[in-house]
């Protein structure tokens, strides 16, 4: 199983959100690229890095904090948050990222959604899959769709999304664990997905728990900034 890091920027600063909330925000670091060199010095090969002002704006705001990072390390950062057109996507990768994470456009832009999948291929875009009670959520968590969770993954899956991000967001940030059954359900009923749990974990045990189950990667973020899981733990998750 890859641990993933997340990384999640409002101004500049390495932040966390619960549930999505803005309005509930607390600061970790005012220097992102000395966080994510941390992760690197324990071994860690990737990182998930969320522009929340790209989010909210609609448009990449936070190019610099993508850049300093890209260019400070060698992680395998994967990046979303304001991607919502042709350029951001082309400044993202320009900027270093090795994947981008599509959400809020895969459910209002298909069309385009679909074609970066055509252009850039599967192995460069994740499908971020955010879910309010099975039902898809986009634009930072703030509106709910109609769109049910597994029937949204199985229609890009089809159209050769390799990669999902499934965050629970009624778990995220709560440190309660994460929606293991919702995981394993998915990978049921789309064999060959390669998915990314995010939301939830507060333990080692939680990591156990979502390895035996098969996911392919965990994204970890409140756990470890606020001292449930170590770095150390962290490391010892990580593939040679």
């Amino acid at each position: 199983m890859e641990i993933i890091p997340a990384i999640d920027i409002i101004g500049g600063n390495c932040v966390r959100l619960t549930q999505g909330d803005y309005s509930q925000k607390k600061e970790y670091s005012s220097d992102p690229t000395e966080v994510a060199k941390r992760f690197e010095g324990a071994g860690i090969k990737r990182l998930h890095l969320v522009d929340l002002d790209g989010a909210k704006e609609k448009k990449i705001i936070n190019t610099k904090v993508l850049e300093r990072i890209c260019q400070g390390t060698d992680l395998h950062v994967d990046f979303g948050g304001g991607v919502q057109s042709d350029a951001d996507i082309a400044m993202a990768f320009k900027l270093g990222a090795k994947q981008v994470t599509g959400g809020s456009i895969a459910v209002k832009n298909p069309d385009l959604f679909t074609g970066w999948l055509k252009s850039f291929g599967g192995e460069k875009l994740i499908l971020g899959a955010d879910a309010k009670d099975r039902k898809i959520a986009i634009s930072g968590w703030e509106e709910t769709t109609e769109m049910d969770l597994i029937d949204f993954i199985k229609d890009y899956h089809s159209k050769g999304v390799q990669y999902v991000i499934c965050t629970d967001v009624a778990k995220d940030g709560l440190l309660q664990g994460p929606s293991l059954e919702l995981y394993k359900e998915i990978m049921k009923e789309i064999p060959g997905v390669k998915l990314i749990a995010s939301g939830g974990v507060a333990s080692v045990k939680d990591l156990e728990e979502l390895e035996a189950a098969g996911v392919y990667g965990t994204i970890v973020g409140k756990a470890f900034y606020e001292g449930r899981i170590s770095l150390e733990e962290l490391s010892s998750f990580t593939r040679n």
